[in-house]
């Protein structure tokens, strides 16, 4: 797997250590930056996307007039 060299300012890495409970950076920004990519996943499957819509919509009968 390719790595990748990211610089972050030292406040940035400790609160992502503190988050992930892990002392080294280099693993707690790879487990945050994996949690929130597995959220995206799940709240995109919880709330689909546009080609859902027609599927989530209910058809209302058209009300009559006159």
């Amino acid at each position: 797997m390719a790595q990748v060299t990211v610089t972050l300012d030292a406040n940035l890495a400790i609160d992502a250590m503190l988050l992930s409970g892990t002392k080294n950076p280099q693993d707690a920004v790879e487990l945050v930056l994996r949690d929130y990519l597995a959220r995206g996943r799940r709240t995109g499957t919880r709330t689909g996307d546009p080609a859902d819509d027609r599927r989530l919509t209910r058809s209302r009968p058209t009300d009559q007039q006159g």
